[in-house]
């Protein structure tokens, strides 16, 4: 019985040299379309795979392979006799190996502009049919979705034949291949039609790196990446220099990205073991960068700095003076490079959409052990509109800027969580306590200069008025807080005793 490969490609890398090693080994070739053509242009003696199912091409190339004379080649068991024998009565040809890939939806989609319709003409239907039929038997066939997997079915067709245990990792390789690939056409569609919590959720990612350890040496890790990064994401940022991000940079550096985006004035944002520990705005980047590191110098070490503006020469020196792990920011100039490449292990990172929003698809993911937890990307800070002064004293405007500024830190540390700043520059912070009271008096003995006169803005309200009282005697001058406790007459009167203002927000901005 003569050996049958059916070749229909999008990507036609090395699928040339590919056919004519299969002739080599006695193989008839079938083709579709384009790749037919493009294999008999370059000598491959191939067949049209209207010759075998005796239809011609018809729908402009909607159906090519859709016909029993192709499925039972693909479907029959050679070890069933019932199957072999019909076959042989039908005047069927089995097919041993099978090239596919499939047409290029992604590339589609990611082009500006595309319309639904070319995007839904770019769905390959005969493509995926003809795989999963293929891999349901993989006993009896070798299907190949990937180009690099040419070398490997070659030396074994040199070898005798393709082995049972490769036919299955290729079988695998083609679910995930399609399985990706009905991922993108799903969530392409549910886009369209805004739908935002479908009742059943597929994702698709990327491989993008694979990592050292997790957070642990003992752990292994990956980095996967969404098929369309959002712009400003870590995904997209070009690494200039150092050795390869690990697990904890990843995370750390994803948690910087976040709060910088909250801001539009020039801001250096620090950040250590995912909570920020240094974050100040100022009139230039260089100025931003020395007010962040003098808030905290001693958690600086060893941390993640992200920027919105151009490093330059004067904050690259100020970095180079100590050790940071990462430098995230839009851009370098030369003499900041040349600075900070200095040292082999710091990783630089050139991202220049690290300005741009969040877009409305966009959700925050926590996988648990046996679900996943989704939620819309938590947008808003603080609603001016619905913020009120709760106390007889009021806040002045700058007092309110600087706790709207303490806010943005805030729903970016874990809870609970306080925040103390003034003048733009976060001077202490209280993260990850199971009670506020202790997040109050972190970040007050946190605070390396004088908290007199500075605000302090709270993730979710006060229980009691400990908080409150403890502000105050730190010299706190104005407070932001959600509000909705039951004892919130409590916290009120204490800043009304101590002549502190206090706004409540309606909002809380919890972090886990």
């Amino acid at each position: 019985m003569k050996k049958r490969a059916l070749i229909s490609v999008s990507d036609k890398t090395g699928i040339v040299e590919f056919a004519k090693s299969l002739c080599g080994y006695g193989y008839e070739i079938v083709s579709t379309g384009g790749t037919l053509k493009a294999l008999q242009a370059a000598g491959v003696d191939a067949i049209d795979i209207s010759s075998v199912t005796g239809f011609p091409e018809c729908l402009d190339g909607r159906v090519k392979t859709l016909h029993p004379n192709v499925h039972a080649g693909l479907l029959a068991m050679r070890s069933n006799k019932e199957h072999m024998d019909f076959l042989e009565k039908m005047n069927i040809t089995p097919i041993d190996i099978v090239v596919v890939n499939l047409y290029p939806f992604k590339q589609t989609i990611s082009k500006p502009g595309v319309e639904l319709a070319e995007a839904v003409e770019n769905i390959d239907i005969g493509g995926p049919t003809m795989l999963r039929s293929a891999a349901k038997n993989y006993q009896d066939v070798a299907v190949i979705v990937d180009p690099k997997d040419y070398a490997t079915v070659l030396e074994e067709l040199a070898n005798g034949g393709v082995t049972r245990e490769t036919k299955f990792r290729l079988m695998y390789k083609v679910y995930q291949h399609t399985s990706y690939y009905d991922t993108l056409i799903a969530n392409y569609l549910r886009q369209k039609q805004g739908i935002e919590f479908p009742d059943q959720l597929t994702l698709a990612f990327d491989k993008a790196q694979d990592m050292r350890y997790g957070e642990n040496p003992r752990q292994h890790a990956v980095f996967y990446k969404e098929p369309f990064p959002v712009a400003g994401s870590l995904a997209c940022a070009e690494q200039l220099h150092g050795k390869e991000l690990s697990y904890n940079n990843i995370n750390d550096t994803n948690g910087a990205l976040d709060l910088l985006r909250e801001f539009d004035e020039p801001t250096v944002v620090a950040v250590k073991h995912a909570n920020p520990c240094g974050v100040a705005t100022a009139a230039t980047i260089s100025e931003a960068y020395k007010k962040a590191y003098d808030a905290d110098p001693t958690s600086i070490f060893g941390g993640i700095v992200a920027a919105n503006r151009e490093i330059d020469k004067e904050t690259a020196e100020m970095i180079h003076s100590i050790f940071i792990e990462i430098v995230v920011a839009p851009s370098f100039s030369k003499e900041a490079f040349d600075i900070l490449s200095q040292k082999a292990n710091i990783r630089l990172l050139k991202l220049p959409t690290i300005n741009a929003p969040v877009p409305d698809n966009c959700y925050d993911m926590k996988k648990v052990l046996g679900g996943l937890l989704v939620q819309q990307y938590d947008r808003m800070v603080v609603d001016m509109s619905q913020v009120k002064t709760v106390t007889k004293k009021e806040p002045t405007k700058k007092q309110m800027d600087d706790m709207v500024f303490a806010m943005k830190v805030v729903k970016h540390t874990k809870s609970n969580a306080i925040v103390i700043a003034k003048d733009g520059v976060i001077l202490g912070i209280g993260c990850g306590q199971v009670n506020r009271i202790r997040a109050t008096e972190q970040a007050i003995a946190h605070s390396l200069v004088d908290t007199k006169g500075a605000v302090l803005a709270s993730d979710a309200f006060f229980p009691f008025d400990d908080c409150a009282r403890a502000a105050a005697k730190a010299g706190i001058a104005a407070i932001m807080q959600p509000g909705g406790s039951i004892k919130d007459q409590l916290s009120i009167d204490a800043c009304d005793e101590n002549g502190v203002a206090m706004v409540f927000t309606g909002d809380r901005h919890f972090k886990h």
